[in-house]
């Protein structure tokens, strides 16, 4: 029987499904251009902005098997990416008024 040393297999990265994007423009094409004014124009949004595409960037590597953190951090990241994205579209909605 052969012997397999675990920590030399390399961790599986998910093929089950594609990963899909969760940044702004993807969640919320139709207001791209209400996107791109109030990044130009608003510090607050811009800075929200950032906040939310880190967030989802810390997901997407997570999700690729590139990091591997607990699954309460996962959770409070992803609730952290929602909260944010729900404050964006709360000013771009105002924006558009």
């Amino acid at each position: 029987m052969n012997a397999v040393n675990l920590r030399s297999v390399e961790p599986k990265k998910r093929t089950d499904m594609a990963l899909e994007k969760h940044d702004l423009i993807h969640e919320l094409p139709e207001y791209r251009e209400q996107i791109h004014q109030l990044k130009m124009s608003n510090a607050h949004f811009q800075r929200l902005f950032a906040a939310y595409h880190e967030a989802d960037h810390e997901v997407h590597r997570i999700e690729e098997g590139v990091e591997n953190p607990s699954d309460e951090y996962v959770n409070s990241v992803k609730a952290k990416r929602l909260q944010l994205k729900d404050e964006l579209f709360e000013m771009i909605k105002a924006a558009e008024a």
